[in-house]
Formats: C-alpha cells, structure tokens, sequence
C-alpha cells in the first residue's frame, strides 16, 4: 500500500488538472441543449479509463445518456467492487449569483469551484485516479467494475432498464458509492441511511387568458393566489405535514438512536451563521439533525405565474404552477405518497381552478447496516486516513438507485463519500475542498485493501 500512496503524492498535480479538464465540460442532463455536451463527457471517462488501463471499458447507449462501463479482473477467487457514480451535473441557475462562470473552474481557499466539483464529478473521479494508483502500483487487491450514469440529476430514468439488460455482467459483492458527505474534515463519517423522494409539479389554471387585474380583481379566482394558499395549507403550525396518510408508514426511530444521532458534532450557530439566517424552523419536537435525516418532508422547488420581467404590468395570471419535492423515510413508498399528494391537493383546490398533477421521478429510502465485513471495511479504511474512527450517519439527501440496485442486483451499497454539507451542490459557487479530494484517492484503495482482507478471512 505505500507504493500507491507514493505514487498518488507524485502525481496529486496531474490529478488536479485532469479533474478541471472534466469540469469544464457542461454535462448538464436536465437540458437538450446540452445532449452534446453530456455525450462529450461520457468520451472523455471513456478515454481516461481505457488511458488508466481499465478492459472492456465502452459507452453503452440507452433511451436517454449513456453509461459509461469499464472492468478490470484480477483473480477470479477474489471479491468484485462495482463502483457507480454518475458524470452529469445540475443546470447553474441563476448564473448571476456565481462568483465565477461554473464552467471554469477555479480553486480558491483550497477549494475547487465549479458546477459537479462535489457533485459527482470529483468525487467520481476520486475513484479513476484510486484505480489508476492501485493498477500502476500492481496493488489492486480485489476484481473492479465501473458503472457512471449520465442521468442521476434527472432521475436515473433508464438505469433500471440498464440492470435488468446486463444483470450477469454487473454482478458484485458490494457497490461503492461517492455521493455523500462527511460531518467535518476533521470528523469522518460514512453515511448509513438515505431518504426516498417524490417529486411532482403542479398547475393550477384559472381564467383562459391573463386579465386585467384592476378590471378582474376581486371577481375572478388568482391562480397565485390560490396556489401559495395550497402550498401553505400543506403544513400546520407545528410544521407537521397534512396530507391525510402521509406518515402512516413512517418507521418511527428509537430514543436510543435518536440519541447516539445528535451525539455528532453539531452547532445550531454556525449552521445559522453558515446560512446566514437569524432562526431555524421545522418539524416540532425533532432536533435539526433529526430534521434533515428522519423525518419526511415536503418544499417546494420552484414557484411561477404571472409576469416576472422588469417593471410592473398588472395582470391576474391565467395559470401558477411550482415543483415540490417530498423527502422520505423508510418504509414511505414514493408512488404511494404521490398519488396520496395528488389527490389532496386536488380536493383542497377550490372550484373556481383546475389543479393538474404531474409526477416527474421518485426513489425509494434506505438504509445500509454497519454490522456488514463491507461496512467494517469502509470503516477501518477512514480510520487509517483519518487517524480516527468515522461515525455512522443518516443523509437527508436521496440517491434512488441504491435501493434499485438492492432489488436488481441484489447487493448492498457502501456510501464513501467525502463532500461537506457546506459545498452547496445543486447551489451557485458549488465547490469541492483540494483536502475532499486527495483525501478520497488516499482512503479508497485502503477499502480495496481491508475488504480483500476481511472477505479472505
């Protein structure tokens, strides 16, 4: 194992520049414009893989953006890893609240910043440099499949299809995944449990045209009116949820996890300050970490209607619409609490609009036990990078595919990531610390290492 941590401390320079040669390419899944762009990024995985001396590596194509497949076979007596990321990235909007072009990546206070730097890009890319360390050192102690998805920002749409169609050939022992955070950089943790989503978008249509809002006020139904009512109708003042049999499934956690949970480093004034708001606000009678990791939640997204532009125009809008999302716990059903949302929000809608209700994708929850030799393993690797145990955590994030890749392949998923809930994914000045970064590339091969290990033994 020292000769690859050597061989990561020679070339940490050329690891870096090839990380913002990816981040200049703008994968962003979520719009057409970009298709060529998502395709550009997959070529470019596909050529560092098969530079970096991975077999059989080929971008396989399906209804939407490709994935990017690669192997590389050691013995057949030893364990197979599957790591799964995914190279697509978020839209930048609002591009005017970027301190530099997301695109261009730059590194400042030791960080990188760039749309995809956390999310996935770097830490997706921790695993190619992890793998080209322990190849060209001849240290990689357990067989390896890579499998990087261009769709995961937009609901991993055709990944089902994809593992149904090469089930055999993407058969492993355990599935590794960086998508996640820690709690610090100086606190390590492996994240243990993932809410499941739903999300929808809904219209609400009042009069056929926009009107006149000093001729129409008053008389007609405002769709925006009417669609912040709703909205705000979803929760009481105990910020509870009202859908009627929204948490009728909800696994109810123990005191005793509740407290080992809020035992993890926190500070609700630097997560003020951090934000920079003056008061936290949720669900009464859970602490902010219990918030954000086991309670469901519903927010809205994005909200329109009406004219936006610059200076005034006074109209009463024909249609108000807004995407919501709805995080949820385990034993929550997404197809359930979708069609449980949509029905009450088409009764509390009153008659003077019509409600539409689009559901757009969802995922299941899960959670990953740590009594596993593959969970054992991933810790004792952060100890030996660290210096120090990490601490089991549940995210408030959603990654779908985890739970598909449990009912498909059968396996279970190891959440190694190594992003900071600080590094505002999916946010303006998204960034990724040098620290994040080098530190992942170290930890990896130490999981190789101990999971052949503890697998032989």
């Amino acid at each position: 194992m020292e000769e690859v941590q050597n061989y990561i401390q020679a070339n940490r320079q050329r690891f870096l520049d090839e990380l913002l040669d990816f981040l200049r390419i703008p994968s962003i899944s979520a719009d057409t414009k970009y298709k060529g762009d998502v395709l550009k990024a997959s070529g470019w995985l596909k050529d560092e893989l098969v530079r970096i001396g991975m077999d059989q590596v080929e971008v396989v194509p399906t209804a939407g953006h490709p994935i990017v497949y690669g192997e590389k076979r050691v013995d057949d007596s030893l364990p197979t890893i599957l790591i799964y990321g995914h190279y697509d990235v978020q839209p930048p909007d609002p591009l005017d609240l970027w301190n530099s072009p997301p695109f261009e990546p730059v590194i400042k206070d030791e960080k990188i910043y760039a749309r995809g730097a956390c999310d996935d890009k770097g830490q997706l890319y921790m695993h190619v440099k992890a793998l080209e360390a322990m190849m060209a050192s001849g240290k990689l102690t357990c067989n390896v499949k890579v499998m990087f998805e261009g769709e995961e920002e937009v609901g991993s749409v055709n990944l089902g299809h994809f593992l149904e169609q090469y089930k055999d050939k993407l058969s492993a022992d355990v599935i590794l995944v960086s998508d996640t955070s820690i709690i610090a950089n100086d606190v390590p943790s492996i994240t243990t449990g993932l809410r499941g989503l739903s999300y929808v978008e809904v219209e609400v249509t009042g009069p056929n045209i926009d009107l006149h809002s000093g001729v129409y006020g008053g008389a007609v139904g405002n769709p925006a009116n009417i669609l912040c009512k709703m909205i705000a109708s979803l929760h009481d003042e105990d910020k509870h949820i009202t859908i009627p049999g929204f948490y009728d499934d909800v696994v109810v956690v123990s005191d005793d996890e509740r407290k080992q949970m809020n035992m993890a480093p926190f500070s609700e004034a630097e997560y003020m300050k951090d934000l920079d708001v003056k008061a936290l606000m949720g669900e009464k009678g859970y602490t902010t970490l219990e918030r954000t990791s086991i309670r469901p939640t519903v927010e809205v997204n994005g909200i329109w209607g009406g004219y936006i532009g610059e200076g005034a125009k006074t109209v009463l809008p024909s249609k108000a619409s807004a995407k919501i999302s709805m995080r949820l716990v385990p034993n929550q059903d997404p197809d359930k609490i979708t069609a449980l949302f949509a029905e009450h929000f088409k009764r509390i809608a009153p008659p003077s609009v019509n409600i539409k209700v689009t559901p757009h994708h969802g995922g299941q929850p899960a959670v990953t036990p740590t009594d596993t030799i593959e969970y054992q393993a991933a810790s004792k690797a952060m100890e030996k990078s660290f210096g120090k145990a990490p601490l089991p955590q549940r995210s408030g994030g959603s990654i779908p595919i985890v739970a598909l890749f449990e009912s498909v392949l059968g396996v279970k998923t190891v959440l190694l990531g190594f992003g900071l809930d600080s590094d505002a994914i999916h946010s303006p000045n998204e960034h990724y610390g040098l620290f994040n970064f080098f530190k992942g590339i170290e930890t990896i091969p130490y999981y190789f290492m101990y999971y052949a290990e503890m697998k032989k033994s």
